[in-house]
Formats: C-alpha cells, sequence, structure tokens
C-alpha cells in the first residue's frame, strides 16, 4: 500500500493505532483502516470518514481526543492514503456507500453501534449510504461537517467571480482537472489557506493541510472530482433518520453555511447547527476541540457503545409528561365546576397541570441539544 508523506510531530502527527486492517468493499476494492482506542464493549464507538483529496492523517487532532476513552475508526477512502485508486467505473456515491458499509461491518461486533462523523466529502459518504441496512443497524448517531448534498459547483465562493455563471465554470475546471499540484511552496500554502481555511488559520494548520492535499495523486482527485460536480444528494438526506449533528466554518469558501442549513432543513432529527466563526473548511484540523465536542455529546446522548438506548428509556420523559397531562385531564372537569358555582378551585386540582410543567422542565433538560452544549462547552 501507499504510504502517505511524513508529517509534523505534535497534535497533527497521526497517532499509532491499535490496529491496521484490509477492508474489501463490494466490489474488490481493497480500504485500509485503523482502530484506536480502547477495545471495550461499553465504550463509545465513532467511525470518521475523511473529504475529498484528505486520508486518516487529516482526523489525526480529532482521533487524539477521543481516543482516550472511546474506541476510534478511520479509513482511507478508496484512492486516498494508503487504500488503493479504483478501476475504471469504481468513481461513484454508491461506491462510497458501499465502502462505507464495508468498514463498518468489519470493525464494530454484531450489536454495537457508532457515531458516525464525515467531513466534506465523507459528509455525502454518509448520506449516500443513508438507506442501506447495515448502515441504519449501526449509526446511533451522525455528524455532517463542513459538507453539501448538491449544487457544490453553484455555491462555491474560491473563485472570486461575480458572475455566478463564470465562476461555476471555472470551478467545474478545477474540480476535474488532473494538472499536478508541485512541491509545497509558500505559494501552494497561501492557495491552500485561502481556498480551504479561515484567515486565522496558523502556519502550522496550514502547513499539515498542505502536506495531505498534495499527497492526494492527481488522477484520484480528478476522478473524485468529477464526482463531486454533479452530485445530488437532496433525496438521501431523509433517509438520515438517527439524530444528526451539523457543523460548519463561517468562512468557508467551498462548502458555505447555506449548504449547512439546507441540510438541517431536511434532516428528520437533526439535533442543530455548530457553527464555528472565522474557521473555513478544514473545520475539523482548525478546531478539532470543537469538533471532537460534537460527536462526544451525540456519543454521550445516543450511545455508540453496546446497542442503542433503549427505546423506553428514549421515551421515558416525554411519558412524563403524557402521564401527568392525563391526570390533569381527570381533573378539569372538577376545576370548572368549582369556578362555575364561585368556589374557589382546591390546590389538588391545581397540582397536576404543575406537574405538567414539570414533566416538560424534565423532558427538555435530559433530550437537550448536545450540538449546542458542545459548543458551550468549546466556546
Amino acid at each position: 500500500m501507499r504510504r502517505p508523506p511524513a508529517l509534523p510531530s505534535g497534535p497533527y502527527a497521526p497517532p499509532v493505532p491499535v490496529r491496521d486492517l484490509t477492508v474489501v468493499s463490494a466490489d474488490g476494492s481493497r480500504l485500509h483502516a485503523e482502530l484506536h482506542g480502547p477495545d471495550d464493549a461499553g465504550a463509545p464507538a465513532v467511525l470518521l470518514t475523511h473529504g475529498w483529496t484528505c486520508s486518516t492523517a487529516f482526523w489525526a487532532p480529532v482521533v487524539r481526543a477521543l481516543s482516550a476513552d472511546h474506541r476510534v475508526i478511520v479509513y482511507d477512502q478508496r484512492g486516498h492514503g494508503r487504500s488503493p485508486a479504483p478501476g475504471p467505473g469504481g468513481y461513484s456515491t454508491n461506491a462510497l456507500a458501499d465502502d462505507l458499509v464495508a468498514v463498518l461491518e468489519a470493525t464494530l461486533p454484531p450489536g454495537r453501534r457508532a457515531v458516525l462523523a464525515g467531513h466534506s466529502m465523507g459528509g455525502m459518504t454518509l448520506m449516500a449510504a443513508a438507506g442501506r441496512p447495515g448502515l441504519r443497524e449501526r449509526a446511533a448517531a451522525a455528524v455532517l461537517c463542513s459538507t453539501g448534498a448538491s449544487r457544490l459547483v453553484d455555491r462555491s465562493r474560491v473563485v472570486p467571480l461575480r458572475s455566478p455563471r463564470a465562476r461555476a465554470r471555472v470551478h467545474r475546471a478545477l474540480l476535474g482537472s488532473r494538472a499536478p499540484l508541485g512541491p509545497i511552496t509558500p505559494l501552494s500554502r497561501r492557495l491552500v489557506r485561502y481556498a480551504t481555511m479561515g484567515p486565522g488559520a496558523d502556519p502550522a494548520t496550514v502547513d499539515v493541510c498542505a502536506r495531505i492535499l498534495h499527497a492526494c495523486p492527481r488522477a484520484v482527485r480528478a476522478g473524485w472530482g468529477r464526482v463531486l460536480l454533479d452530485i445530488e444528494l437532496d433525496a438521501r438526506i431523509g433517509e438520515l433518520t438517527m439524530p444528526t449533528a451539523v457543523i460548519v466554518g463561517t468562512a468557508d469558501r467551498l462548502t458555505p453555511p447555506e449548504h449547512a442549513h439546507a441540510l438541517a432543513a431536511l434532516l428528520p432529527r437533526c439535533t442543530g447547527v455548530t457553527e464555528l466563526p472565522g474557521l473555513g473548511h478544514m473545520t475539523p484540523v482548525e478546531d478539532p476541540g470543537a469538533v471532537a465536542g460534537v460527536i462526544r455529546a451525540l456519543a454521550e446522548e445516543y450511545g455508540g457503545g453496546r446497542g442503542p438506548r433503549g427505546e423506553a428509556e428514549a421515551r421515558a420523559p416525554f411519558g412524563g409528561v403524557r402521564e401527568a397531562r392525563g391526570e390533569a385531564r381527570e381533573v378539569r372537569g372538577e376545576a370548572r365546576e368549582a369556578r362555575e358555582d364561585g368556589r374557589e378551585v382546591p390546590v389538588e386540582a391545581r397540582a397536576p397541570f404543575e406537574g405538567v410543567r414539570e414533566a416538560r422542565a424534565t423532558t427538555v433538560t435530559e433530550a437537550g441539544d448536545p450540538a449546542v452544549e458542545a459548543k458551550e462547552q468549546t466556546a
């Protein structure tokens, strides 16, 4: 398998996995995968899937933030990192979905579920696989990070042209280009920073992203770029029925915030949109603490270990509301009769309504928005 270039030491250096493995996808494609963190059935499981022209190295800071107490799974999308390039016909959203399901089946034992987080094309991978039974059975929750479902070329703001038509034409040419990126130079670093990161990105962050992007073979970059040109996954969003958080940087030029809000409007169980001020497209590298915080909160709220939280447990707070409402209805007639007769409403007739309010408050607390809570914790 192809080895990625050496990366700097420190938080951006890929951590040493507990185990490396090769996963075989539906069409025979071989995928490099890694397992990090404790192999404990009680530890929440998390799977991270990277975006276009990236690799497992992209997730290094988030893996470090989670792997102390989470089972973390990462893999190289086909053609990226240490996963060989696919043959003709191997570039498609169906192939992305096949690969994700294959990795889930190979790395999660029966009955174990994970929080699935996808960045950019990785988020599109989750959408492409949304209707697959292999994903539904293993997904406790999901995170769509710096991604979109359609109209990528139309909404991109990388090329600052006033004419939308001219801007789209240039974006299409860039996405499908096989031109070599060349060596990493001060100019190439500035281009990477402008196109993919926020204005406040520090030099070390820019450098590691440039190294990762430049390591992607140009044929693979062009092959997946052509898939992204006309990607259309809006119809799949409604099939992501698990709790799903959305993350976006406010300065993202590749997938601007309008994509995030479009996703949130179509998701059946969106837990919220976390906007990271001033960050660009590379949010897991620009602010790994914030992204890891959202993932951690979802794992704590919805599981990601051995089996999902029981349905009865998930309904319990709402059941309290229903019981209180039922009791309130029983005494409503008594209260009405008292008022009609000019008598004071008995305290015991008011109590059930207080129970409704208390039950509602409990429900809001227990079913809070993990994305919002994580944003507050990392602010």
